[in-house]
């Protein structure tokens, strides 16, 4: 079956009442944990940027505490398991500071935890994925907006 553009879904949602896009928006949100938590975001968090921050960040802690780091292969599978999560959070919000601010903290906090980013290729690859995320997403922004990340930048040495 083929799906829809996103135009024609548009238009057939605006032909529809509030009850039936409601039903359509609960059934999306029962299909998918993703749906779900994109719901909520909109719903609840979109109007307090800072607090969802405050919010991802500390799931980003106790998912690094939760990283075995007895071997760089459990370390790397710790450090993905992050990664994943840090880009569904980012998807999420798909607002560029938000984004900087969650990749500028994962990156403190590998060089925080000590992981040795020359244990492993794949764990190296992983970090420095991140920081050219970070320059691609800083180079986007406006110039005031990369004043205030400048002096984080300098700490991680990306500028």
């Amino acid at each position: 079956m083929k799906s829809h553009t996103i135009h024609e879904i548009q238009k057939e949602l605006s032909t529809l009442d509030k009850k039936e896009v409601l039903n359509i928006c609960m059934r999306l949100a029962k299909q998918k944990k993703e749906n779900k938590e994109l719901l909520s975001y909109l719903l609840f968090e979109v109007n307090d940027e800072k607090e969802y921050l405050e919010k991802i960040k500390k799931s980003l802690e106790e998912l690094f505490d939760e990283i075995n780091r007895k071997s760089a292969y459990t370390t790397k599978k710790g450090l993905q398991k992050v990664v994943r999560n840090l880009n569904k959070f980012i998807k999420n919000s798909s607002k560029k500071e938000t984004e900087l601010d969650l990749r500028i903290y994962f990156c403190k906090k590998v060089r925080a935890a000590r992981i040795a980013l020359d244990s492993s290729k794949i764990i190296s690859n992983l970090y420095y994925r991140e920081i050219d995320k970070i320059k691609n997403v800083y180079s986007k922004l406006h110039e005031d907006m990369q004043y205030d990340y400048k002096e984080d930048l300098e700490k991680l040495s990306i500028i």
